[in-house]
């Protein structure tokens, strides 16, 4: 683990979170306990970006339906991480529409995009969006940028997998990612980390 980026949360264990899944669907509480733990936190944080402070509550909402559910999942690890996220930002938006709090929509621009360098601009917001004050900026992106960093950064979901979550093209995830990233590097500071020649967040569509 020492070289490079770190492995976006979470991808480490997906072997593990697997095979926990399929003992949970046989019906083993402690593997579904396990499975949880390994979710949780990038559920949680995806959430706390999408509703703030009602998190805690929309997460109980969407374990349950997870729970009632899980029969019905199919796929690995990274496969449930997606489901899960899926089943959480469903419940999310529920909630929001409850609040008659208007979604932002989405307008993403289809120009081109200047990418940001190699790998620094995500490891620097990665390491600062586990903090509850980079969250706080995230709430504060154009929605499409912040799910699409949620999604990438917190849940650890890689770009097709995050698009199907949010039912667009991989492109356009991409692109918001890199957007709601440099400007995140901007507002922490920095900025410089943008600089460098133009590259993909390490994935090919």
């Amino acid at each position: 683990m020492g070289h490079g980026a770190a492995p976006r949360r979470g991808q480490a264990y997906d072997g593990e979170l697997g095979a926990a899944v399929a003992r949970a669907q046989q019906g083993d509480e402690a593997a579904f306990a396990v499975a949880y733990r390994f979710v949780q936190p990038g559920l949680l944080g995806y959430l706390r970006g999408l509703v703030g402070d009602d998190a805690e509550d929309v997460a109980s909402d969407a374990w349950l339906e997870i729970a009632r559910d899980l029969g019905r999942f199919r796929g690995d690890g990274a496969g449930f991480r997606g489901w899960t996220a899926t089943i959480a930002r469903h419940r999310a938006l529920d909630h929001l529409r409850r609040q008659r709090v208007r979604p932002r929509p989405s307008a993403l621009e289809q120009d081109v995009l200047d990418l940001p360098g190699p790998q620094s601009t995500h490891d620097q917001a990665l390491e600062a969006i586990s903090t509850e004050h980079a969250l706080e900026l995230v709430r504060g992106l154009p929605r499409d940028q912040a799910e699409a960093v949620l999604l990438r950064v917190v849940v650890g979901l890689d770009g097709p997998a995050a698009a199907r979550v949010l039912g667009k093209r991989p492109g356009a995830v991409r692109t918001a990612a890199h957007r709601g990233l440099k400007r995140l590097a901007g507002q922490l500071g920095a900025a410089s980390v943008t600089d460098e020649a133009p590259r993909t967040l390490g994935e090919s569509t």
